[in-house]
């Protein structure tokens, strides 16, 4: 009985190790890609604007193209940096002197099977890496990356829209000021008090 208790710890144990790897693998990567690297320069803007995925050549279903333009949406406004986040087409956004605006343009995609993932933890996942690109109302680039969403283990394959939303959400965090510290009613800029 003890040994085929040790078979069994030396044969999964192995297997335990590999997976935790590649979970902090993958965890260091996402942290690289998602704009922790910034200088210190963060742009001051109130209004941001974005645009419909742009899905190129590659045949993104109409599902994913809304899902990641709806969750875009969504996590932007939950960083609070901006005062207003309008659509595309939005006739209020013409009015907004500092508008950025925010377009993503495809450069891979690969469907996966949600029924493979949960079989097995190694095929069927999905990811979609897209262009983030993010000017001022000029036309001048203020962001210019390739983002990666993605899901490999558990999940339905739209969630890899929400992961990569997240990460640009994670770059607009580190690359803009906070809407309520661009005004300075007291005429001293940066002195805010938040509770």
């Amino acid at each position: 009985m003890k040994h085929r208790n040790r078979t069994a710890v030396s044969v999964i144990l192995p297997i335990v190790l590999a997976c935790a790897l590649l979970l902090i693998v993958d965890s260091l990567w996402a942290l690289r890609g998602s704009g922790d690297s910034q200088s210190a320069q963060k742009f001051s803007a109130s209004s941001i604007q974005i645009e419909p995925v742009d899905p190129g050549d590659l045949p993104i279903p109409p599902e994913f193209r809304m899902a990641i333009y709806e969750n875009l949406i969504a996590e932007i406004r939950k960083t609070e940096k901006f005062q207003h986040v309008f659509r595309s087409g939005d006739k209020d956004a013409a009015s907004a002197s500092d508008l950025v605006t925010l377009r993503t343009t495809a450069q891979s995609f690969t469907k996966g099977s949600q029924r493979k993932r949960e079989v097995t933890t190694f095929t069927g996942s999905t990811s979609m890496t897209l262009n983030v690109h993010i000017t001022d109302h000029a036309g001048q680039p203020l962001v210019d990356r390739d983002v990666q969403g993605k899901v490999r283990f558990l999940g339905e394959n739209l969630r890899a829209t929400y992961d990569f939303s997240k990460k640009v959400a994670n770059i607009v965090r580190h690359t803009f000021q906070s809407a309520e510290r661009q005004a300075t009613p007291f005429g001293v800029a940066g002195v805010f008090v938040e509770f």
